[in-house]
């Protein structure tokens, strides 16, 4: 993994905004809109308690997701579990992880019954965790669910997670202005699993973008799994169809170590190759700038330690510094950024590997 604490280093100073603490210009605003009478109230008295790095009310936050056997998300443990120890207020009980639904309700019932002040779940399917996160709730713990939505917002009391339709939309307008001056360009798309609602999510969002450049077709799609295996097959299946297309999405960077691969193995370039979610490999491979990978649009993990920020605000009864309002807010989607040589600095520290 990248170097943590550079990591949350980043990570503190990108959502500052947020996360740092209560902004004064509410009182600036009050002021310019009353008289200038010093017996005038003070804007502080209405400003609503917010997060900071200050320890405040001791929290302890159970934090359950589905197994670690992807790059993305063992980032996502690695990130939850490094901002909880930023804060000496908080205590973080964290599940092992289970792709099987039935052990993962299990283990979310049993922070439920150690009752934890807050739960941050990332469930492995949402639909089928519904019911536990609804449980949680009803037994006073408010739950921040991440990334994968639970069925209805009853389950929860804040959602935190990616844009899927984003990160097509952004693959697709990336390419489309790369692409935007050649006549007939032909552009493949190397999606994940097609089981997945946010599969559908992404490549709807790169469809989206592409009709508006209409010199662009895409000729040819292929679901792989998320692993360096499929991403190799299914590239190598595109390759040998394809014998000339100018542009490839491909919607995950594991998978696209394996793609990687099928293009070296088979000799070929001639076109630029976008991936998918900010993997290590995939910003070193742009900044080297010596391949066919010369952007990759973000799904960050970062969101996890964005979560315990949020759950920590909500045990603590605290508002987010920055903004007006006195509760946190009910959601909070990520922008996916597109990351090629001319930013990838910026983003380098907060790849996974």
């Amino acid at each position: 993994m990248p170097e943590l604490t550079s990591r949350t280093s980043r990570l503190t100073s990108r959502r500052g905004m947020l996360f740092g603490t209560a902004a004064a210009s509410a009182g600036v605003l009050l002021a310019g809109c009353t008289s200038n009478e010093a017996k005038d109230e003070p804007a502080a008295n209405d400003q609503p308690a917010a997060t900071d790095d200050k320890p405040g009310k001791h929290v302890t936050i159970g934090f359950a997701g589905p197994q670690a056997d992807h790059g993305w998300l063992n980032a996502i443990n690695d990130n939850a579990e490094n901002r909880a120890k930023k804060y000496s207020d908080v205590t973080l009980e964290i599940t092992e992880g289970s792709n099987d639904t039935a052990a993962q309700i299990g283990q979310i019932e049993t922070l439920i019954n150690k009752k934890v002040d807050v739960l941050v779940v990332l469930p492995a399917d949402g639909k089928a965790l519904t019911q536990v996160g609804l449980k949680a709730m009803r037994a006073g713990i408010p739950v921040v669910n991440l990334d994968r939505i639970f069925n209805t917002p009853q389950a929860y009391r804040c959602w935190i997670g990616g844009d899927n339709y984003g990160m097509g939309l952004n693959a697709g307008n990336y390419i489309g202005e790369k692409l935007k001056g050649k006549s007939g360009a032909r552009v493949i798309e190397l999606a994940g699993l097609d089981n997945l609602e946010l599969t559908k999510q992404r490549t709807q969002g790169f469809d989206d973008a592409l009709k508006n450049y209409p010199n662009i077709k895409k000729v040819a799609r292929q679901a792989a799994d998320f692993t360096v295996e499929s991403g190799q097959a299914k590239m190598a299946q595109l390759l040998q169809a394809q014998p000339k297309f100018d542009a490839v999405w491909n919607h995950d960077d594991d998978q696209g170590v394996g793609a990687l691969r099928a293009v070296e193995q088979a000799g070929r370039d001639g076109f630029l190759m976008v991936g998918g979610a900010g993997a290590l490999s995939a910003f070193q491979a742009i900044k080297q700038d010596n391949g066919v990978l010369k952007a990759t649009v973000l799904y960050p993990p970062t969101m996890a330690a964005s979560a315990i920020d949020l759950a920590r605000a909500l045990g603590q009864g605290k508002g987010v510094g920055g903004l007006a309002e006195f509760e946190i807010p009910a959601s909070l989607t990520l922008y996916s950024a597109v990351v090629d040589k001319d930013n990838v600095d910026q983003y380098m520290s907060t790849g996974f590997k």
